[in-house]
């Protein structure tokens, strides 16, 4: 029981960490550590949380194996929907590069392409190498 209460309050200081791009205390959790993949008390992880406008954060995450298909568990939104929606597209770029795709919906049966704020620029991501991959 108790491992269990540190591992929550790790993961509620990675993904508090990750909303406010706080990138060295990312990394120093991560480092001795701390799950990526762990939710916090709000079932949500670092990577679904992380604040979107910098990239670098995400290829952390990535790099330490935060899985970026893990949909949010009301909207059913993945982290690439919020960075299409939001119009960041370095973050979006690296999330696909990670693993992300690109084919799944959220609840309303919308895909990443018909949330974003920018969709020309986005196909373009994908015509230049930036590829849905299946599961």
């Amino acid at each position: 029981m108790e491992d269990e209460a540190v591992n929550d309050n790790r993961a509620d200081a990675l993904t508090r960490a990750a909303a406010c791009g706080d990138l060295l205390r990312v990394q120093s959790l991560l480092e001795s550590g701390t799950d990526p993949n762990e939710t916090n008390s709000f079932h949500r992880t670092a990577i679904q949380v992380m604040k979107l406008g910098n990239p670098k954060l995400a290829e952390l995450l990535l790099l330490y194996g935060a899985d970026p298909n893990v949909p949010d568990p009301t909207t059913n939104t993945y982290p690439v929907h919020d960075a299409a929606r939001e119009g960041f597209l370095d973050t979006l770029q690296v999330l696909v590069r990670g693993g992300a795709c690109l084919d799944q919906c959220d609840r309303w049966g919308q895909l990443p392409i018909d949330v974003a704020l920018y969709p020309n620029q986005l196909r373009n991501l994908l015509d230049q190498g930036c590829q849905t991959q299946s599961h």
